[in-house]
């Protein structure tokens, strides 16, 4: 009996020492579980903020090379194609020349004075020679991808823009007059006018508390207005070139254009969908808006032409798309797909009347109608960008506690027409003043034409020494 009971007391205390070091190893779990659960949240939340950066940073990267592909081979086989034989290697040596010109001015000192830290006008020297830009974001501009990043991708913009000029002064201008002046022209005036609308403490800048709040998502005044009415000033003070208008100048080539027109449309996406700088929905509707825009405008301006001529010709249309593109640029990412498709259709006849009408009546020589399409289109996009705008695609005006405040005229915001308004003026008087006074400098101290014998012979000969063509006849 004694030994029953001895038996039992073993067990009974066995059973209890398993039930205490099964609750400790519970409470000591839960206690581990309770420690650990911050800690286990910021990791996830790190991982997931490093998967975001780095799929942002890859659009970018991706979209600073569709923007390099718009100006080479983009725009130089456009514009190639639409000068004569002769010219062709030279005209597009101008847009390979910006690519290389550009990027080092910007390494240098340009990315400082369109993006540092300044005045209201132009940044400062605080990032000259990329000092402090490295691949540690610039919150002010784009939280989630490396400034380095940011930079590269802006320089891009500053590449085209200069280029789009070259197609008002093509087949007339010096190479080394080109060199100098869009040189000084970068400086002068694209600078101030891309750290007004985007750079911090810029006059303009909508989205970092400028004096006037002028909405361009892409670089409607920026790239094209700027570019355009420069374009215009070259055009008039080069004077036209040898023959025109009484010798017809068709261009040689519409096949290298069209092709050039069709690289452009694609690379036009990374332009305007990259500038959301965010792998967002924002970048999907930039995205959509630009394609939107560019297919009205093709047909609003062949439809222009088949009801004046009878016939939709191929470089009306391609024409067509480039004006539409320009006019979407300023309003991408701010407007609603339908709002794209009409203002694509207006800027598509309206630029199409600027080519057509307004420059036969006026008889300046813009050779490629540089003016026609990026000067008056960029001005349209801006000004449409303000009554189109609208909060629920962007919300880009906030009140002190976080509420989203009207866009545009379409949000009952009819101040921003005005804004829009200030902004093209602004742009259009850098654009003329500056230049007009840039061309007087190269043009004291290179000259700024080629002599009359080396344009009636072309510029690929006399400039850089080639031929774009070589017609070799077979032995008879």
């Amino acid at each position: 009996m004694s030994r029953c009971f001895r038996s039992a007391k073993v067990l009974a205390v066995c059973i209890l020492n398993l039930v205490l070091f099964a609750y400790c190893s519970i409470a000591v779990a839960q206690t581990g579980s309770a420690a650990a659960g911050p800690d286990r949240l910021t990791t996830i939340e790190q991982k997931v903020q490093a998967a975001q950066s780095s799929a942002d940073n890859a659009w970018m990267l991706v979209s600073a090379a569709l923007v390099l592909l718009m100006t080479g081979p983009g725009l130089a086989l456009f514009y190639g194609g639409l000068v004569r034989k002769k010219n062709v290697l030279a005209t597009m040596m101008q847009s390979f020349a910006m690519m290389a010109l550009i990027t080092v001015i910007w390494a240098i000192v340009g990315y400082s004075l369109c993006f540092g830290p300044g005045n209201s006008f132009i940044g400062g020297l605080h990032n000259v020679f990329l000092r402090g830009v490295g691949i540690s974001p610039d919150p002010d501009y784009a939280a989630t991808i490396p400034a380095q990043t940011f930079m590269i991708y802006q320089l891009m913009f500053a590449i085209i823009t200069p280029a789009l000029i070259t197609g008002a002064f093509a087949e007339r201008m010096k190479f080394s007059a080109m060199l100098l002046f869009m040189t000084l022209w970068s400086l002068i005036v694209y600078a101030p006018m891309a750290h007004m609308v985007w750079g911090k403490g810029g006059w303009l800048n909508a989205s970092l508390g400028g004096r006037f709040p002028s909405l361009d998502f892409a670089g409607g005044t920026v790239v094209h207005v700027t570019s355009g009415v420069s374009a215009l000033i070259c055009a008039a003070y080069l004077g036209r070139r040898i023959g025109y208008p009484k010798e017809p100048m068709p261009p040689h080539s519409v096949v290298l254009s069209f092709v050039g027109a069709c690289l452009l449309w694609v690379g036009w996406f990374g332009f305007n969908a990259g500038s959301a700088l965010a792998a967002s929905g924002l970048a999907t509707s930039a995205f959509v808006n630009t394609d939107f825009g560019a297919a009205a405008a093709a047909l609003g301006w062949a439809g222009a032409e088949w009801i004046r001529n009878g016939k939709a010709s191929a470089l009306g249309a391609i024409s067509g798309a480039v004006a539409g593109l320009v006019a979407i640029t300023p309003a991408a990412g701010f407007v609603s797909p339908m709002s794209a498709l009409l203002l694509g259709a207006v800027a598509g006849v309206l630029c199409y009347l600027m080519v057509v009408k307004v420059k036969n009546r006026f008889g300046y020589d813009d050779s490629l109608d540089a003016f026609g399409v990026h000067g008056a289109g960029g001005t349209i996009g801006a000004l449409l960008t303000g009554v189109f705008a609208t909060s629920n695609i962007n919300p880009i005006y906030r009140d002190a506690h976080g509420n989203v405040l009207p866009s545009g005229v379409i949000d009952g915001n009819w101040n921003q027409l005005l804004n829009q308004f200030i902004a093209v003026v602004i742009a259009w008087v850098i654009a003329s003043v500056g230049t007009l006074i840039i061309l007087k400098v190269v043009d004291m101290l290179v000259g700024l034409r080629v002599p009359a014998d080396h344009e009636v012979q072309g510029l690929d000969l006399t400039q850089h020494g080639e031929e774009g063509y070589y017609w070799e006849l077979s032995a008879s």
